[in-house]
């Protein structure tokens, strides 16, 4: 079985639950933006939850099937059509061989994930089929999808139907204005005592620039970085420090300009003081933030992070259960 592209899509690649273990010598996470919506989409069609899937942003792709599949489409609002008539998200429904499917524009959340019964069945590399493309490894040929392409699809395991629902009370919304948790980093004390009170406090407009590396926020007040002796192996930026290793959902401040949430693709390290980390509970919510969505940040301790992971978990352990 396989799927034809015929329409992209703004930026539509292959992605599963990650590739981690690897950070270390310089390869990132990458993986589904928003894990929720991945699993969500697989246990629907009778998937592995973290089996691969599409993951397209702003603009979904149009593809035909050439031969029969069982379809779910989840995360931001995008009316999916087959054939032109309309049909359910957050629900697996049937194709035929040379059905077409496309999708209206995104009117909330910024990315759409397509899910496929056998799951995406490119090549594992480093024990994933996800999509790096800043380094060209894994997904299909290493790259975001172009018209043309043809992608394979594995045997479906048993149990794949049509008709599969979320939960209503399962069913994520992305409000255009949230708030995003932050436990302060290891360089907090290097912004001054107006700035750490200014960042907290202003709304933050998300910026065009926004993608699978980092989300740019702008539109709040300028940082200010307190005076020092420019330590030796740094850069002359009040913002930069001798290299140091980046976390996932780690927050730095170029210049002390705007404020950049790295995600899945981002490098792991550089020069940049890394001021907070959105904890992992929200960096789903951070994928699903279209440009011109407004976020403040809201400063929180290990244990209140702690307590969200722990939340996070057990919604996922709920989904997961509520779909077998």
């Amino acid at each position: 079985m396989a799927i034809e592209v015929i329409k992209p899509g703004l930026a539509t690649s292959v992605q599963d639950a990650g590739r981690p273990g690897y950070y270390n010598i310089g390869i990132p996470l990458s993986g589904a933006l928003d894990q929720y919506a991945l699993c969500a989409a697989n246990l629907l069609v009778g998937n592995e939850a973290g089996a691969a899937a599409l993951e397209a942003t702003l603009l979904a792709p149009e593809l035909v099937f050439r031969a029969p599949a069982i379809v779910a489409v989840t995360g931001a609002e995008a009316a999916p059509k087959l054939n032109a008539e309309a049909r359910p998200r957050n629900e697996s429904f049937a194709v035929k061989a040379g059905d077409r499917l496309s999708f209206d524009f995104m009117r909330i959340g910024a990315r759409v994930y397509i899910a496929v019964a056998g799951g995406i069945d490119v090549p594992a590399v480093l024990g994933s089929r996800s999509t790096y493309a800043l380094g060209a490894l894994g997904g299909f040929a290493g790259r975001k999808l172009a018209a043309g392409d043809v992608l394979p699809v594995g045997q479906p395991r048993s149990g794949a139907r049509a008709g599969r629902a979320l939960p209503k009370d399962l069913v994520p919304t992305y409000p255009k204005s949230l708030e995003l948790r932050v436990l302060p980093g290891l360089y907090f004390h290097r912004i001054t005592d107006e700035s750490a009170k200014s960042f907290f406090a202003d709304t933050w407009t998300v910026a065009p620039e926004a993608d699978r590396i980092g989300y740019r926020y702008r539109k709040g007040t300028p940082l200010a970085f307190r005076e020092r002796k420019q330590p030796f192996g740094a850069g002359s930026d009040p913002s930069n420090i001798v290299d140091a290793g980046y976390p996932y959902g780690s927050i730095q401040v170029p210049g002390g300009l705007e404020p950049i949430i790295l995600h899945r693709d981002a490098v792991s390290g550089g020069g940049y003081a890394m001021i907070g980390t959105v904890i992992s509970a929200d960096m789903d919510r951070v994928a699903q933030m279209q440009p011109n969505n407004l976020a403040r940040f809201v400063a929180v301790d290990m244990d209140g992070a702690l307590k969200a992971r722990a939340e996070y978990k057990g919604r996922v352990a709920k989904l997961v259960a509520s779909l077998q």
